[in-house]
Parts: C-alpha cells; sequence; structure tokens
C-alpha cells in the first residue's frame, strides 16, 4: 500500500500538472520546483509528526529564496509581490507550513521597509542576505501581554506574545508592542532571536498549519537598543500596506492547499478511483457526476485565482508609490478583502468535496488528502471573514472603503 502512495508523488514528476498549473518563475522556475519537490516528499509524514521542521527551514535557506523581497540596492533580489505571491501559492502545494514560514520571512522583510528608516533598511536588510537570515514574527497586534518599558539609554520588554509564526528557529524577528493602551497603536522593533531573555517555545498544537512554529514566546528584561525601534513610516496609507501584504499571503496558502486537493485528487480519480456500480460507466473518469462535480471545483478556484492575480498586481502599483493616497490605499484592501474572502470559501469547498469524487478509499491516513482542509480550516480562522464581508457591503452601500486596521 505504501507504493501507492508513493505512486501519486512520484520523484520525476514536477509537483502540479503544468496544464491547469503552469509554473514560469523566470530564472527561478528550477531552484522553487526543485525546493517545492524536496518539501512535498516528507509533508505527510511530517504533518503527522508536526513541531519543528529544522531541516526544512534549512532547505528553504539554501535556496537562495528568502532575499526575494529584499531590494537589490541592500543586495536582495527585488522581487516583485505578484512574482513572490506566485512562489508562495507553489511551495503551498507542496507544504502548507513551510510556505506558510517562507512568506511570513518576506512579510517581516516588508514591514521594515514599510516601517524602518533608511539606515535600518540598509542594516537589518543587508545583513540579511549576507548572513541568509530567516525572520520570524512576534507581531500579533491582538496580544497585548507584551510591554515596551524606558529605561534610561534604552528600552526593555517584558511579557509574552502568542500566534508567533516562525519565531522557533529564525535569526531575528520583528516585534510588535503596544503604544500606549490601544491594540491598534503599536511599534515595530527588530530583535536577534538569541538575544537574552527571549524564550521561543515549541508549543504551537494545532490540527492544521502543524508545523508553522507558531507558538509563544516569552519576553523577561529584554534590553532593546533605541536604533531597534522602527521609527519611521507612521501611520500613513503606505505603511499601513503591511496589512494588505499580509492578507494576501493568507490568500496564496488557501490557493495553495486548493491547488494540491484538486491535482491530487484528479490523479487518483484517473488511476485508482473505482467507478460505483449503478454508474453505468467503466471509469470513474467517465462519471457525469463526477466529471460534473470537478468542474464547479475548478470554476470556484479559478474564479478565487484570478481575483488573487487581480489584487497582487494592484498591491504592487500601490506599492511602488512613495506618496499613496487614502483612496488608492482603499481601493486595494478592498480588492484584497474580495480575494482572501473567494480563495478561502473556494478552498474550503475543495479540500472538502474532492472527497466525494475519490471515494472511501481515499480517506486512508497514507494519501494525507486530509491535511489540505485541516490546513485551510485553522489558516481561514486568522481573522474573522464575515468582517471582510461586511466591509465590502459597507462599500457597496456607502461608497467607503475599509478603514486600516490590524486586519483590513
Amino acid at each position: 500500500m505504501a507504493s501507492e502512495a508513493r505512486h501519486l508523488h512520484p520523484q520525476a514528476e514536477p509537483l502540479l500538472d503544468a496544464r491547469l498549473f503552469p509554473v514560469d518563475f523566470g530564472t527561478l522556475t528550477s531552484k522553487v520546483e526543485r525546493l517545492a519537490r524536496k518539501l512535498a516528499d516528507s509533508a505527510i509524514e511530517r504533518d503527522k509528526r508536526g513541531g519543528h521542521a529544522r531541516a526544512e527551514r534549512e532547505l528553504i535557506r539554501d535556496s537562495g529564496l528568502l532575499s526575494l523581497a529584499i531590494p537589490q540596492r541592500y543586495d536582495g533580489q527585488g522581487k516583485s509581490w505578484p512574482e513572490i505571491y506566485r512562489i508562495v501559492r507553489h511551495l503551498a502545494a507542496a507544504d502548507s507550513s513551510l510556505a506558510h514560514l517562507f512568506a511570513f520571512n518576506h512579510l517581516q522583510v516588508a514591514t521594515i521597509l514599510l516601517h524602518g528608516s533608511a539606515e535600518q533598511q540598509r542594516h537589518w536588510l543587508s545583513r540579511s542576505v549576507q548572513e541568509r537570515w530567516f525572520w520570524g514574527n512576534a507581531s500579533n497586534g491582538r496580544d497585548l501581554g507584551l510591554q515596551l518599558q524606558a529605561r534610561e539609554e534604552h528600552f526593555e520588554l517584558n511579557g509574552s506574545k502568542s500566534f508567533c509564526s516562525g519565531a522557533l528557529g529564525a535569526d531575528a524577528l520583528l516585534v510588535s508592542a503596544p503604544r500606549g493602551k490601544s491594540a491598534t497603536e503599536r511599534v515595530f522593533l527588530t530583535l536577534p532571536a538569541q538575544r537574552e531573555g527571549l524564550a521561543i517555545n515549541d508549543d504551537w498544537d494545532a490540527f492544521g498549519q502543524r508545523q508553522t512554529d507558531s507558538g509563544t514566546v516569552q519576553f523577561e528584561n529584554v534590553f532593546v537598543d533605541r536604533d531597534e525601534l522602527l521609527v519611521s513610516g507612521g501611520q500613513s496609507p503606505r505603511s499601513s500596506l503591511r496589512v494588505c501584504v499580509s492578507q494576501l499571503i493568507l490568500t496564496q496558502l488557501y490557493l495553495g492547499n486548493a491547488q494540491a486537493a484538486l491535482n491530487g485528487a484528479l490523479r487518483y480519480t484517473r488511476e485508482q478511483a473505482r467507478a460505483w456500480p449503478g454508474s453505468g460507466v467503466a471509469t470513474a473518469s467517465e462519471d457525469p457526476l463526477i466529471q460534473k462535480r470537478y468542474g464547479e471545483l475548478w470554476l470556484l478556484y479559478r474564479g478565487a485565482l484570478l481575483l488573487a492575480e487581480h489584487a497582487a498586481e494592484r498591491l504592487q502599483q500601490a506599492w511602488e508609490k512613495p506618496a499613496l493616497g487614502a483612496a488608492e490605499r482603499g481601493e486595494v484592501a478592498l480588492l484584497i478583502a474580495e480575494a482572501r474572502v473567494a480563495a478561502a470559501r473556494a478552498a474550503l469547498e475543495i479540500t472538502s468535496q474532492v472527497f466525494e469524487a475519490m471515494g472511501a478509499r481515499a480517506t486512508a491516513s497514507r494519501y494525507g488528502f486530509d491535511r489540505f482542509w485541516r490546513n485551510v480550516r485553522v489558516h481561514s480562522l486568522h481573522d474573522p471573514l464575515d468582517h471582510k464581508v461586511r466591509d465590502i457591503g459597507h462599500w457597496l452601500l456607502s461608497g467607503v472603503p475599509p478603514t486600516p486596521s490590524l486586519y483590513s
């Protein structure tokens, strides 16, 4: 039986059916595909095990892809957000947890670019390239359990942060702390992950996204130099693009899981599923009801994909404007809200309904088809989709776009 599972994921073949999910990352194509294949080879077993994927994180580091979002002036690769998102999506089809860590590395880079001074950008990002850093985060905006206290010549952090994706095993952390008593007013700061007083816990235990290292970080009298506070950017429309970058990362993770579920299910249906006795056909692939189900799922996927691609292009246009206006920022946020809701709904339907097409035998744990639904179900709860839909409805009725917040 183990040979059956291996047959579904042969080493020599591309990760996804190129006819349905074409892959073109330019000069990076071979690097991305090679990394995706390596992650996919052990993804089912590691999903069962959970915990920290140290070896796989090193594969990502060794791929040379951690510097994609770092501008060329800091010796990075300076790729656009649409390019980066396509790579995240492809890696998510291989291993959604590791794609999450990969993407959040770039989110922390974006935070430095949006909130750091020119000197802070040069210092942290050049060092990231030179030392091949993997960034993690302790920036959960809703968690007010961390306090930044001023001392005579420096600052000090005490408390804890939850949902710290990528913190375990990171070289550096992007941390947020409340500025005053409001959750919406916060300051970002950068810290080496080995700073004295930091305790990064391996305590993430969700039923999906099982290797995202999204546990808690504790801070006990942690020293913070004044230069480690990201002081530039404030609350301008451009600096608030950090949330937009983050929301589109979630969107790619949903779509990557949907791709993987569809890809695997279609192959299983062609090669292993058996026709139902009452269907009147010789093979499952000839069953009109199964054909219709796959057609419906494909339409869900394609619609969400096109929304995500359009939103990414508009985000890039906004990113390139030094003086972004509130109206344009609001337009980008609406497009991203549309894409995220559509992608989450499509992925939840696809990752669940493929079992209707494959049949009972496909629920065997050796195939690991269930992990796609579990990953999407956990990650789609990051912040409520209902609030995104409400924002869209409010805009339709009033013409007022979403107000920038921690999640919009």
